[in-house]
């Protein structure tokens, strides 16, 4: 089979991933607004699989597929209610930012831009240190320096990346709170849950949108391998 009809075969999943992950992005949300646990149980699973074969279809760089699959790991981690699982899932999570951060590259991003993600970031461990149980808090100091880091980072790849990386921030920032023991909004899982999809489509789009200064991928190589445009 030749690289075009490849392309060709590959193009048809599009349009039905991105429908199949909006659907499970509204029975999650419904679910967890409803207090249908096995709605939630049943689609979040689903949601970062879906989005990872679209970025795939539409011939998304590995990097960007490896974080979302890291994503689903956290998802999965995280259902059940332990704190060994918690742990594992927050590293799951982590490997992710890891992806977006080589992803992101070394293109230049704004000092500005920095030293306020670096001041949001010391005042709110600060803030939470003390309601954080002992054995989480150098985990989740060290888990929220590298995701300020990728939400910074995702900057560079233009506003709907930026985004995404700003939601991600508010998504972890609302369950910290919740193990701090803060005062929650009104249905506090959906609000984490909201965030946290839209980021990751965000991110994708983000990351599948081509700029002025972006490159484009060579056949065959999901776009790891690639040239200037």
């Amino acid at each position: 089979m030749s690289a075009g009809a490849v392309t060709d075969a590959r193009a048809r999943f599009v349009r039905p991933l991105l429908i199949a992950f909006l659907v499970a992005s509204a029975v999650d949300l419904v679910g967890v607004l409803a207090d249908v646990r096995l709605a939630h149980l049943v689609a979040k699973p689903l949601l970062m699989p879906l989005l990872a074969g679209y970025a795939a279809a539409r011939r998304g760089p590995r990097l960007l597929i490896a974080a979302l699959l890291f994503g689903w790991g956290g998802d999965t981690l995280l259902l059940p209610d332990a704190d060994a699982a918690f742990l594992i899932g927050m590293g799951s999570f982590a490997a992710g930012h890891v992806c977006y951060l080589w992803l992101f590259g070394r293109a230049r991003s704004s000092l500005l831009l920095g030293a306020g993600y670096a001041a949001v970031l010391v005042g709110f461990v600060a803030l939470i240190w003390g309601g954080l149980p002992v054995d989480l808090r150098i985990p989740m100091a060290g888990y929220s320096l590298l995701l300020t880091a990728m939400a910074y980072r995702s900057s560079t790849r233009g506003r709907y990346a930026a985004l995404g990386g700003a939601l991600f921030l508010l998504s972890d920032a609302l369950i910290a709170t919740d193990i701090a023991d803060w005062p929650q909004l009104p249905a506090p899982d959906f609000w984490v849950m909201l965030t946290y999809i839209v980021a990751q489509f965000l991110l994708t789009v983000g990351v599948l949108t081509p700029g002025p200064e972006r490159t484009v991928a060579t056949p065959g190589a999901y776009g790891e391998r690639s040239i200037s445009i």
